[in-house]
């Protein structure tokens, strides 16, 4: 069995798309999943499974979600390998500024990063610094400048619909719990 972690895109934020994170673990632990835990109340699944294809464990999970709590979410899926392969991978300047934001961007399949990327359009260099491993895409802005991103503005563009983004700490911690 491998483990795996399942990031919903838009859960409890502002009211909308309430998901108890004991309910959500009860209906992974429905849908098959094996080890099945929750991190915070953002919709982060840690589970393990045989099935080794990320889109039939995606479109599972968001199966399982759908039946269980009548919701249409969006699902990234990534293996805990995957996570920790493309954190050790992240760019040098990746969360290490006190000062800033830092992203980890996660696409949401069938959607790849450098389409997204290239959506979204290039970063502005005097701002925000952008790079991607894989199907993360770690996002560094510093906290003075961070509406004048073109990333901080992603919410307008269609890419939108394709990613769930998780802060640097939610990241680790996420690839830590997964050992």
């Amino acid at each position: 069995m491998e483990k795996y972690i399942a990031l919903l895109r838009g859960v409890n934020v502002g009211g909308n798309n309430i998901i108890p994170m004991p309910s959500l673990k009860a209906a992974f632990e429905e849908a098959g999943f094996a080890e099945v835990s929750t991190y915070i109340n953002s919709g982060n699944i840690i589970f393990s499974s045989e099935n080794e294809n990320l889109l039939a464990l995606q479109q599972k999970c968001h199966h399982a979600i759908l039946h269980a709590f009548q919701l249409d979410i969006a699902v990234a899926v990534i293996s805990a390998k995957d996570l920790r392969e493309a954190l050790e991978h992240a760019p040098k300047w990746w969360d290490k500024d006190d000062e800033a934001k830092h992203n980890a961007i996660f696409v949401i399949a069938p959607a790849d990063a450098e389409a997204v990327m290239e959506s979204v359009g290039e970063a502005k260099p005097e701002y925000e610094q952008v790079a991607h491993y894989g199907q993360v895409i770690f996002w560094s802005a510093p906290i003075k400048t961070f509406s004048r991103t073109r990333w901080a503005k992603i919410v307008s563009t269609s890419a939108y619909q394709t990613i769930t983004i998780r802060n640097a700490n939610t990241a680790k911690k996420l690839s830590r719990f997964c050992v």
